[in-house]
Parts: C-alpha cells; structure tokens; sequence
C-alpha cells in the first residue's frame, strides 16, 4: 500500500480528522539514518505527525517543523513537512539501544525522556509562528495532544504508531489526528470519547490491514464521515549540491581559509538525509571567491 493520508470531517463538521499510513516513509527514513528500533519507533512517529499536520497547511510554500528536545539517551528530533505529504527528519541519536517498555513494548518515552515539544509554521510572514509545551510522556502522540488543548486551545486525540519486524525493518507505521470544532455538542464529544476508548493501539488497526478509511470508520462509528481530501506521502529532502555550497558561503571567508589551509576535502553530510557532499580543495577557494 502506498502512503497517504486523508483528510475528513464527521458529524456536520463539529470534528475534524486525518488519518495515515506510513510506512514506507518511515522505512525510507531508518534507512538513510540507520536507526535503531526504538529511535525508528520515535522518528516514525514524529514523521507521521507531522505528515498529517503538514496537511493543514494552506500556502504552497508554508512549512511545519516539530521539534523535540530531551533529556532521554535520544536527545533530540526534528521533523518538516509541507503541505504536498513530503515530510523529512532526523534523530540527534539514531542508534540508541534500550529494553523494552514495562509494557514489552518499544521504549519510546524513555529515548526522549523529559523536554520540550516544539511546533513551527513558517507560513512566510516576517516571523514563523512557534508554540512550545514541556512533554507530558515523551511517547510522542500523548504530548501532541497536550500541545493542541494547551497552546492552540483545540481538544485533539493524536494516535500514532510504528510496528517494526523482527529484522528491524517496519512492518506498519501511521496513525490519526481527530480534532473538535468550538461548536462541537456534547453528545458528539460523548459518541467520540466512547469510540476513542475502544482503539487499543494504531499498530494494531494497520496490522489488520485496515487503511486509512477503514481506521477513521472505527474510530468515528456512529457519524457521517465525509472524506474530503486525501494526498501521498513520502520521505522526502530538498537539499542539493548548490544548497551546500550556499551554507558554505554563508560561514564566512575566515572558516573557508581554515578548510582551504587543511589542503583537504571537507565532507558536508545532510542531517535530514544523510546524503554526503564532497568539496575538494579548489571547489573550496572557488565558493571563498564567491563569499566576497
């Protein structure tokens, strides 16, 4: 199944969901940074978040970064994504090992530890919009959560998941974001809590192989749900030769003399990707010309 998400709402609009599969972005993304399972579990989750919150998005060049600080052995994670379904990321520590939860699942919270949740949305004005909340479990979907009914004031139920195989690649990955409207009823808030409380995991819908569809049909029983627009995912990174070279130049003259001393080639590694660019000595005094 490809990845792709779908954006809905549900009884005359009082709510509002997305919902995604994932996991072949997810998969790209343990590939170029190869994450461990733990880290994957954390970067999936983040990545899919972020894919369905690049969704609510309406310029063509708006942006959405969330970022997370920790104290936990993972130390940090960012993850961007558009408005199209491209969404990148990264683990500061992609290789962090722990045992499994007292749940004997994937130790997510305990990678991430205490910190800070970051979300930003550069919607090109002069300063991007940034909320913050400190992280309530560092499980990822529970703070989402929190940070929606705190900082926007938008009672949400983020559910997110990653299911990984027994050679460490990913079975399934995905999840959903519900939201309710001001004007939301309380009878309809009531129906969704009680369907809410019957959703035992997001792993375990995808590993029945329900889509996207079929997941917003369990969760949102009970109203008519009308899909109105649904959009591919992917992992994917903008970055390029010439950006490198940019971000070289923008360092200054004083640091490229350095390099070009070492009489060296320098290698520059995407974080978000992890493809490396090569500049070799020459290529070095030639972007030092270009600096002035």
């Amino acid at each position: 199944m490809t990845d792709y998400i779908v954006r809905a709402t549900a009884a005359d609009a009082q709510i509002r969901a997305f919902c995604a599969t994932t996991r072949e972005t997810v998969e790209a993304a343990r590939t170029a940074h190869n994450s461990s399972p733990v880290v994957t579990a954390a970067l999936g989750r983040l990545l899919t978040a972020g894919a369905m919150m690049g969704m609510g998005l309406k310029g063509e060049s708006d942006l959405l970064t969330l970022r997370i600080q920790g104290d936990g052995p993972v130390r940090g994670l960012t993850v961007t994504a558009d408005s199209k379904g491209h969404v990148k990321g990264y683990a500061v520590e992609p290789c962090v090992i722990l045992p499994a939860n007292d749940r004997g699942k994937l130790d997510v919270g305990g990678a991430v530890g205490h910190g800070t949740l970051s979300v930003i949305r550069d919607m090109g004005l002069k300063d991007p919009y940034v909320g913050q909340t400190d992280l309530q479990t560092g499980e990822i979907g529970d703070d989402l959560t929190w940070y929606f009914a705190n900082s926007e004031q938008v009672p949400s139920s983020v559910g997110l998941g990653v299911l990984m195989e027994k050679n460490n690649t990913v079975r399934c990955a995905g999840g959903f974001l519900i939201q309710l409207m001001p004007f939301a009823q309380e009878e309809t808030v009531a129906r969704l809590e009680h369907n809410l409380s019957n959703i035992t995991s997001v792993t375990a819908l995808l590993d029945m192989g329900l889509s996207p569809e079929q997941m917003l049909g369990r969760i949102l029983e009970g109203f008519e749900v009308e899909i109105t627009d649904r959009s591919d995912c992917s992992f994917a990174c903008n970055c390029s030769r010439q950006r490198v070279e940019k971000a070289l130049i923008s360092i200054g003259r004083r640091e490229l003399d350095d390099m070009i001393k070492d009489d060296k080639p320098i290698e520059v590694k995407c974080d978000f990707c992890g493809k490396k660019y090569t500049f070799a000595t020459e290529e070095l005094k030639q972007l030092r010309e270009r600096s002035r």
